[in-house]
């Protein structure tokens, strides 16, 4: 258990729809689901859920802390909004769903090899080192991310694809060393920094915490 997690734990003991409503995006509305599973029923991964919605959203109100957070299900969310727009109550599901994903990362407590995560983790260092994507090096990390034998054996698998798009032009294998950056990078790094600061002050985080 991270020292964070710790302190939350002890300032929302046994009130776990506190702590979700205080730390989560539109964590207040988990408490309006009546349960009808109209979430689940319009999600494309419903037979795939270890946890669908409204059973997360039920577990919350019975204080499953560890079993909620822990989970893979939060990372599950492909962003459809199916769900919010069939939701009889409105609920904004999907915003919970990557709330939930994204406080459990912040507390230290989200499973540590969910492809989803380490990918989100990727892009947003990928993202923030230059302002914009910088695809190649963004392929090369995901082909890398398990270590560099894996890594050999995806990029001969792509190598086929990685041709045909540079006799097409796109492609520029120069781009892993030069391309990517937009102008002003350093400066949209201290606007999130400073972004980061703030909501951390707003949520009670400790400065650092990622």
């Amino acid at each position: 258990m991270t020292d964070l997690n710790k302190v939350m734990v002890e300032k929302y003991r046994n009130d776990f729809l506190k702590e979700v409503e205080a730390n989560v995006e539109e964590g207040n509305w988990v408490k309006m689901c009546m349960q009808c599973g109209v979430c689940s029923g319009s999600c494309p991964l419903g037979t795939a859920w270890e946890h669908p919605p409204q059973e997360i959203f039920m577990m919350i109100r019975a204080g499953k802390r560890d079993e909620v957070l822990r989970s893979e299900s939060m990372w599950m969310c492909t962003s459809c909004y199916n769900c919010v727009v069939r939701c009889p109550r409105e609920l904004p599901i999907t915003h919970i769903m990557h709330g939930l994903a994204n406080y459990a990362h912040r507390i230290g407590i989200a499973p540590k090899m969910n492809p989803t995560r380490r990918f989100a983790k990727l892009f947003w260092q990928n993202i923030t080192a230059g302002g914009r994507v910088n695809e190649l090096k963004l392929s090369v990390g995901l082909y890398f991310m398990d270590g560099f034998a894996p890594g050999i054996k995806k990029g001969l698998e792509m190598l086929p694809v990685g041709l045909g798009m540079l006799k097409t032009g796109r492609l520029n294998p120069f781009g892993f060393f030069s391309g990517g950056k937009c102008k002003g990078a350093g400066d949209i790094r201290k606007m999130i920094k400073k972004a980061k600061e703030i909501e951390d002050k707003r949520k009670g985080f400790a400065s650092g915490n990622t």
